[in-house]
């Protein structure tokens, strides 16, 4: 029961990008195709499942017993850096279309907050090894329905009568903040 409250507190009631607003900048960003939102919310599974991982393991391991824990943040961004990287070189020899795609987008999830956020808000929260796996998964499919429903929606809009003063940028905002007040509906269900 546990594990099910975590990932419903995670893709719904707090979900990083429509509820805690980490991770805009991509959210944004690759969100004018659902294909290169499927395509980054899967990166984004990736980098984040394994980046709690890792620097969980470090924290626990490393930066904890020789008291250092004040490098948290930046051995954190090292880890996340590193990461990206190995992503960006496999789907540069799997899907060269889906690197291209993503473009500058792909080396930004280095510097995406949620990323980040969840690796430190995993250890905030006093979360197991395997709890902050699952916290990270769930925060990951949180951003990836996000991500997917937003650029499906902009699709659509791309399709209508825009006013000419709402096309691109005003629109998507406008529609994000709907969107996150949809989600926002959700805080009554779970207490995390």
């Amino acid at each position: 029961m546990e594990y099910i409250v975590i990932i419903i507190a995670a893709v719904f009631v707090n979900n990083i990008v429509l509820a805690q607003f980490l991770g805009i900048c991509p959210f944004l960003g690759v969100s004018s195709k659902v294909s290169t939102a499927a395509g980054m919310s899967g990166a984004v599974l990736f980098v984040m499942t394994l980046a709690t991982i890792v620097t969980y393991l470090v924290f626990t391991y490393i930066l904890v017993p020789l008291n250092i824990q004040f490098l948290q943040t930046i051995t954190y961004i090292l880890v996340i850096a590193w990461l990206v990287q190995m992503v960006e070189i496999m789907l540069k020899k799997v899907s060269p279309p889906l690197y291209q795609a993503l473009g500058i987008f792909l080396p930004l999830i280095t510097t995406n907050c949620a990323v980040l956020g969840v690796a430190i808000l995993t250890i905030q929260k006093d979360f197991t090894l395997l709890q902050g796996v699952v916290y990270a998964v769930a925060n990951a499919l949180g951003f990836a329905l996000a991500l997917i429903i937003f650029s499906g929606i902009r699709e659509h809009l791309d399709l209508m009568g825009v006013p000419k003063g709402m096309k691109g940028i005003p629109i998507a905002l406008v529609t994000a903040g709907i969107l996150a007040l949809a989600f926002m509906g959700f805080a009554g269900l779970v207490k995390s």
